[in-house]
């Protein structure tokens, strides 16, 4: 990583990155703030913003912009694709691989110059699909 003051690794940053990748749970920034004081408790949440910013930047994290819902972190920088809970808002990866192909395929039909495509899918987590199920059931 380079050494000039935008990209080194502070520690703030590390301890971000690490809490991040802690558990793979997709979270929010307030989310990451509350875990990252318990380290660092004199860091503000403008600062946790700013750092997490710059590591999107690096390619160290991944910022999720899905439907419906605020802005999360992924500590897996790779692409990727996740399912979103449509009852609590949990969001998990999606276990198949990028299709990589459907840019292939748009590149030349389109008057745009294609730089990548995000793929959400939507759902029931299990407790939300059993909470749905008894009230149905109850009902």
């Amino acid at each position: 990583m380079a050494t000039d003051k935008k990209t080194r690794m502070t520690q703030q940053r590390r301890v971000i990155l690490e809490e991040i990748r802690r558990y793979n749970n997709h979270p929010a920034a307030d989310e990451i703030y509350e875990r990252v004081r318990k380290r660092l408790p004199r860091i503000s949440l403008g600062t946790v913003y700013r750092n997490l910013e710059v590591l999107c930047e690096l390619g160290e994290i991944q910022c999720l912009v899905l439907s419906g819902a605020m802005k999360r972190y992924d500590g897996v920088a790779k692409k990727h694709y996740h399912i979103r809970c449509v009852g609590c808002g949990r969001v998990d990866d999606a276990p198949i691989a990028p299709l990589n192909e459907l840019e292939d395929d748009l590149y030349g039909t389109t008057v745009f110059e294609i730089i990548g495509h995000n793929l959400e899918f939507t759902g029931l987590c299990p407790e939300c699909s059993r909470q749905r199920a008894q009230h149905k059931a109850a009902g």
